[in-house]
């Protein structure tokens, strides 16, 4: 079967382009290309662009009014910049009616900021992701750790003891202030309160100046003394290989690098734990988040085959090869897990999960709340800013775009 656009003939058969930051998935869409193929007689031309240049690439094309007929966009914020300009088409259930079935929680990440487009829906959400501590389990049996600490109070005595068996208790570093953030959205809900709180930094309610926040703010930066040694030269990519190669305890980060775990050591012996409670028995936490996006092109010359293609993209058939094949959470409702951190991250999400807060609430514009929390932790890990004052520049700079805060 090949889908034609009207009034053209069978050598015109309609190709999509698509565009994304995934170059680690190339493999996985190219062949779901061709199962859409097969099934449509659409073809799908999947194209990835580096990830530190793809939002550039991405942003002068639509510019240009060009761009791909099919768009991997980011959640919140960085959607809602292209929806905002103009660039995406809004989508609705009528056209995919697997959309009645996301929950709204995903599907405010693919809305515009707006008020004309905040209550579109400008794509199909592909994947969830959840923060936590990943462990070493032999490491931990080396430092004579024999149970999960059950509190926060154990888990930082637990660190110690790791520290004096000369072991690294935490891969991760403030270079690029990723960890930092990551580490925050972890261990920050059971100081300020969860996703009580988060709803009402949202809506206005309260701001970053809480005490509850500067003590996550505080807690966050005081991990320093866990952290490797020259900790100053450490960020992401240098954290994810140290504890991938045995050399540390813990490493805060999401299930998105579970794959990247089994195939660069397939020998290593890890499983994941929320950030335990202040005190035992008390609430658990897991930070999570929509990780993106399937869009079109608002100028595309092929929407009705576009609409097929997410319908195809929005299937429980590939969501479960999505998180079988790419070990990630897809966000389509009912997908199984078969690797099991996988599985025990989606099941402490439904059980625990909270909203990512810097990112689901404050990546809308410049600054965003990422980039306030990520300098403010670096510098007072450098002693050069305690927690309140960054809790006050966080809000100052927030309320220059965030209405509520300008009340």
């Amino acid at each position: 079967m090949v889908f034609l656009i009207p009034g053209t003939t069978l050598a015109q058969q309609v190709t999509l382009s698509f565009w994304s930051w995934r170059v680690e998935d190339k493999e996985f869409y190219d062949d779901i290309a061709k199962q859409f193929e097969k099934q449509t007689g659409i073809k799908v031309v999947f194209t990835p662009y580096k990830n530190t240049e793809y939002n550039t690439i991405l942003s002068s094309a639509l510019a240009a009014g060009s761009g791909p007929d099919i768009i991997h966009t980011r959640a919140y914020g960085g959607l809602a910049q292209l929806a905002d300009a103009g660039y995406l088409l809004p989508i609705d259930a009528k056209q995919v009616p697997n959309l009645s079935k996301f929950p709204s929680s995903l599907l405010n990440a693919a809305r515009g900021f707006k008020d004309d487009t905040r209550k579109k829906i400008y794509g199909v959400p592909f994947a969830t992701q959840s923060l936590g501590f990943f462990y070493n389990k032999d490491l931990l049996s080396r430092a004579g750790i024999k149970e999960l600490p059950e509190t926060w109070p154990e888990f930082k005595a637990a660190l110690a003891k790791i520290k004096a068996a000369g072991i690294v208790p935490l891969a991760n570093g403030p270079k690029d202030g990723v960890s930092l953030e990551q580490i925050f959205g972890v261990i920050g809900p059971m100081f300020y309160g969860g996703t009580d709180y988060f709803r009402d930094v949202t809506s206005g309610k309260k701001t970053f100046v809480d005490e509850g926040f500067i003590k996550a703010l505080e807690e966050t930066a005081a991990l320093k003394e866990f952290f490797p040694p020259n900790y100053a030269g450490i960020g992401y990519p240098e954290g994810r290989t140290l504890f991938t190669n045995g050399g540390a305890a813990f490493f805060v980060t999401g299930g998105f690098d579970i794959a990247f775990f089994r195939e660069n050591n397939p020998k290593l012996n890890f499983g994941f734990m929320p950030a335990p409670p202040l005190t035992r028995g008390g609430r658990t936490y897991v930070p999570t988040f929509a990780d993106g996006n399937y869009s079109i092109n608002a100028k595309t010359k092929y929407p009705e085959a576009a609409i097929k293609f997410l319908n195809f993209l929005s299937t429980p058939e590939f969501g479960q090869q999505f998180t079988e094949r790419l070990a990630q959470a897809s966000a389509i409702p009912g997908t199984k897990a078969k690797d099991p951190v996988l599985a025990e991250i989606i099941e402490q999400t439904g059980y625990y999960g909270t909203p990512f807060l810097t990112l689901v609430g404050f990546r809308y514009a410049t600054p965003t709340g990422t980039e306030l929390i990520r300098s403010g932790l670096q510098r007072m890990i450098l002693g050069q800013a305690t927690g309140r004052q960054v809790a006050e520049e966080m809000t100052k700079g927030v309320a220059t775009w965030f209405k509520p805060f300008q009340k």
